[in-house]
């Protein structure tokens, strides 16, 4: 099957909630996870999207994040699971909603372009707690996780015009052992697998921010607590 991506969305931050509110989910939260579909040719640069944008900068968007794609193979199994027949394209809060191949077939470092733009990817996806508030569905950042059907991160190497339904060409696969479900299995739940977090943190393409926990976890034995990522405040 072709490879290709079929809708391109974007979504400034913006605050929602309630103070005071007695559920978790009515809670007031800033977030970018809202993005609509694009008509027509949008530009890509270093950082995003035209028209798009990141409420937490500390945990996403910079250079290695810049684009979030997701496949749209995966929705038809979100949508039974999560009993929302209309999910749409973009639920998952992905700019690249992409056909054609999924985690066990990209791998850290491929390098595609699509219209005027190239980019390679950096790293699997790490749900957050934001996924269940946005869709009011108690644990499916963990739900995510635990599948693997998490989507991955691309940084850009050439700025231009991207648009929706263009073919997602690729052009290099320098690190063909590293598929982003091994890379996601790697980080999640084989801990104790130095000589395998030491390999992939000495891959040149792999995001700054993977590369700085995996060390820690070589040279200390640290491995971050995951709870606040998955669990916000929803709890």
């Amino acid at each position: 099957m072709d490879r290709k991506v079929v809708s391109i969305q974007v979504g400034l931050p913006k605050s929602l909630g309630r103070a005071g509110a007695p559920d978790p989910m009515e809670r007031p939260w800033t977030t970018g996870f809202f993005k609509e579909a694009v008509a027509g040719p949008v530009f890509l640069s270093r950082l995003n999207l035209v028209g798009d944008g990141q409420a937490d900068l500390k945990h996403h968007g910079g250079p290695d994040k810049a684009v979030l794609a997701y496949p749209l193979e995966h929705y038809a199994y979100w949508r039974s699971h999560l009993n929302i027949p209309d999910l749409p394209q973009g639920g998952f809060g992905e700019n690249f909603t992409t056909m054609g191949q999924s985690e066990s077939e990209v791998c850290i470092g491929d390098v595609y372009t699509i219209g005027e733009a190239e980019v390679q990817v950096t790293q699997p996806r790490q749900p957050c707690w934001k996924l269940a508030r946005r869709w009011r569905v108690k644990g499916l950042a963990l739900a995510v996780q635990k599948t693997g059907y998490t989507g991955w991160y691309f940084r850009v190497l050439r700025e231009g015009l991207v648009e929706a339904n263009g073919e997602l060409v690729l052009r290099e696969r320098p690190f063909p052992e590293w598929a982003i479900s091994r890379a996601h299995h790697l980080m999640h739940y084989d801990l104790k697998n130095r000589a395998a977090s030491a390999e992939l943190a000495s891959c040149p393409a792999l995001s700054s921010s993977w590369t700085r926990t995996l060390m820690k976890r070589v040279n200390k034995n640290i491995n971050p607590d995951p709870r606040p990522r998955l669990e916000g405040e929803v709890n």
